[in-house]
């Protein structure tokens, strides 16, 4: 085991085969990500038992070529880490089942990390100023919550989704507007070319005082919005719809979220998930945070979606805590954080 604290990292929680080195908590040695979006574009979405073959094929190999790039062997890890839920069983149980063989074989502590803590995390790896008690919004594919956040690891849910995922409508909206997959970025990039406030869609807003969020209205509304139009035979301008949705979905994230930060007497907001990676979204959220005076950070894009790197942070700072995860390790489909 090295004097040096060296993390790596699996993560296999969807579609992304995902290997990290991290020392000491700072600095990254190595960040390999294969994407399985070509495969899955044909099916219109992810593909569990296909993400599930790819990742048994893909482990290993990543692996090998992250210790290759960090310039590391086996034998200087301090710990291994692995991201053991939310997401895809199947998916999952191939991280944990290759990090919990390395983490016994070699005699090394075997450290759980949940997926969505990792996605936080991700801004720890370029911001090291952040400071407690903080709001974070989580909006991916299948998490939309906002979550107040007073130290590492303590977590205090403030509101999440009721339905629908922010990312999760994106994706339905864009497939059945007849864009490929994954539908969210395609929606951002033809939102830039149209009116966001062309057609009239609704905002959930939950009531007066709520931080929960609704997106399922809003979906079902675009959804009738498209049925029309081809009853009547007339033609969408595709652009516009994208930017009007775009514009309910973000102007009701962003509202929410300031409303959390002044409820809560707090100055920082943290932005988490593939969704964070949205233009709109940190625009808007830019502009209302300099207006309102509260810090905001969020990860570059790279670092938005699924990768090890997030993982390794996150694992980095239970490690220094001294949490392990035993060998009864498992896959969890949706685990909980909050």
């Amino acid at each position: 085991m090295s004097e040096k604290e060296i993390i790596m990292a699996v993560e296999t929680s969807c579609d992304e085969t995902a290997v990290a080195v991290l020392e000491n908590g700072q600095k990254l040695l190595s960040n390999l990500v294969s994407s399985q979006i070509k495969i899955h574009q044909k099916f219109g979405g992810v593909v569990p038992e296909i993400a599930s073959r790819h990742h048994l094929e893909q482990v290993n190999r990543l692996i090998e070529l992250a210790l290759k790039e960090a310039d590391v062997t086996f034998q200087q890890l301090s710990a291994i880490a692995v991201t053991y839920g939310p997401g895809l069983v199947g998916a999952l149980l191939v991280g944990v089942s290759t990090a919990k063989a390395l983490a016994y074989s070699l005699n090394l502590p075997l450290v759980g990390v949940n997926h969505i803590e990792g996605h936080i995390y991700a801004n720890w790896l370029v911001h090291g100023n952040i400071e407690f008690p903080l709001v974070c919004l989580i909006v991916s594919g299948g998490h939309t919550a906002l979550v107040e956040m007073r130290g590492h690891g303590d977590y205090l849910l403030l509101g999440q989704t009721q339905d629908d995922a922010a990312g999760e409508a994106f994706d339905k909206v864009a497939r059945a507007m007849g864009l490929d997959y994954p539908g969210g970025p395609l929606v951002d990039v033809l939102s830039h070319e149209g009116d966001g406030k062309a057609v009239k869609l609704p905002r959930s807003w939950m009531g007066k005082d709520s931080c929960d969020f609704s997106f399922s209205g809003l979906k079902t509304s675009v959804l009738n919005y498209l049925n029309k139009a081809a009853q009547k035979g007339e033609k969408v301008n595709k652009a516009d719809l994208a930017a009007s949705f775009q514009e309910s979905v973000v102007e009701v994230l962003v509202e929410k979220t300031i409303k959390a930060v002044k409820k809560r007497g707090l100055k920082t907001v943290l932005m988490a998930g593939g969704v964070s990676a949205n233009s709109l979204l940190r625009e808007r959220m830019k502009g209302r945070c300099q207006e309102e005076q509260i810090n905001l950070y969020y990860p570059p894009l790279e670092y938005c979606t699924d990768n090890a790197a997030m993982i390794s942070k996150a694992a980095h700072y239970h490690y220094i805590k001294g949490e392990r995860s035993g060998w009864d390790l498992n896959a969890i489909s949706r685990l909980k954080l909050y």
